[in-house]
């Protein structure tokens, strides 16, 4: 299996416990390996045989506009299962960070993998 990646996808959303969280947007820093055979893509030089990384990107900003969440957690696993459902991938390794959430550390966040690697 091959690997699609978007590294360091900067997104705005509204995440976060406190209230004060909850009425501002914050930076996100989302870097995702997508389980892609890109061989056909390759061969033909097809966009349409890959996974089309602007349009993940694109489709991704628009989700964050949408919702709000409180956890990373959960953030990363509806964004799991979005690019799941949607893309029709298989695999995924999701590592979302949310810089300045604790002080004195560069960022917080969280790394899942879903799906079956082949």
């Amino acid at each position: 299996m091959d690997t699609v990646l978007i590294e360091d996808l900067r997104l705005e959303a509204v995440i976060g416990v406190y209230e004060w969280e909850k009425r501002i947007h914050q930076r996100l820093s989302l870097t995702l390996e997508l389980g892609c055979d890109i061989g056909t893509a390759a061969a033909g030089d097809d966009l349409n045989a890959t996974l089309d990384y602007a349009a993940i990107s694109a489709r991704l900003k628009q989700f964050c506009a949408d919702n709000r969440f409180e956890l990373v957690e959960t953030f990363a696993e509806r964004i799991a299962a979005l690019l799941r459902e949607e893309f029709a991938i298989g695999w995924l390794r999701l590592t979302l960070k949310k810089p300045g959430a604790v002080a004195d550390a560069a960022f917080v966040g969280v790394r899942i993998e879903r799906g079956e690697r082949h």
